[in-house]
């Protein structure tokens, strides 16, 4: 009774998940108009070449993943430096400085949009410059670097504290030490964090909304096409983007199988 109440339960969940997703593939190929979307009408790829005519739509798609590959890449670096640091600090100050990094992903998100918008508001005065690109890329790196620190730290932790050390008794100098020995360890962590905070930042609405000035991101561009009309076009995208992501996951699983079981031959 219990393994059937159980299988009903995970079937639910997997249907409540993915069924939207399904339908948003299934509706991308749908030959219909914008006000009948929602009704089969016949197969077609006819919203997948409008989109790639969309110009304002591909703009908008061109400056989101520009500003998801830097602020990844940027909160990758940072995050992984920032939780190496941790990782060799005292027990009380680690819990002190995890407690103010997690703070951020605790917050609501529309505390740290307003919050954000009105720090690039100062700066940009200051500077004598106007939000844009610039401050979208800043105001994501902030919330994409503790998603970064709780990628890598679990790795650090579980590494042997001595093989850094005994690499340097080996000849090597502590960046090529780290280069050769920390960072293979702790590979997984980093992908993972990288992975996530591209995603993320491609996912943004709320913190992009305040900080964009006159540039549009993919989910502001949506957000204002719902106050008219939401093209089918966007289905479209959406399966592309979901596709790609998906993918991705898949090369970076087969990946660390790949190297988990090197290494399992290897010791």
């Amino acid at each position: 009774m219990k393994k059937a109440v159980s299988r009903v339960y995970m079937t639910l969940v997997f249907v409540f998940l993915y069924a939207p997703i399904l339908l948003l593939i299934v509706f991308s190929f749908n030959d219909s108009d914008t006000k009948s979307r929602t009704v089969w009408s016949g197969f077609s790829t006819r919203w997948y070449e409008q989109l790639f005519q969309d110009r304002m739509l591909l703009d908008a798609l061109r400056n989101t993943l520009i500003i998801a590959v830097v602020a990844a890449v940027a909160s990758t670096v940072l995050g992984t430096l920032a939780a190496i640091s941790i990782d060799s600090m005292k027990k009380w100050k680690r819990k002190l400085v995890m407690n103010i990094t997690n703070l951020p992903m605790l917050n609501p998100e529309i505390v740290t949009g307003v919050s954000l918008m009105l720090l690039m508001v100062f700066a940009a005065r200051f500077l004598g410059v106007d939000l844009g690109m610039g401050s979208i890329i800043l105001a994501h790196i902030t919330f994409c670097l503790p998603y970064v620190i709780l990628s890598v730290l679990p790795k650090l932790g579980q590494m042997d504290p001595h093989l850094y050390e005994a690499a340097q008794d080996l000849g090597c100098t502590p960046v090529r030490a780290f280069f050769k020995v920390v960072l293979p360890e702790i590979m997984p962590g980093v992908v993972t964090g990288m992975v996530m905070a591209f995603t993320l930042s491609i996912d943004d609405f709320i913190i992009s909304y305040f900080c964009s000035g006159t540039t549009q991101t993919l989910p502001v561009f949506i957000y204002s096409m719902t106050r008219k009309r939401v093209s089918p076009e966007i289905n479209a995208l959406s399966t592309l983007l979901f596709a790609v992501v998906l993918l991705l996951l898949l090369v970076i699983n087969i990946r660390q199988g790949k190297v988990g079981k090197k290494r399992e031959v290897e010791a």
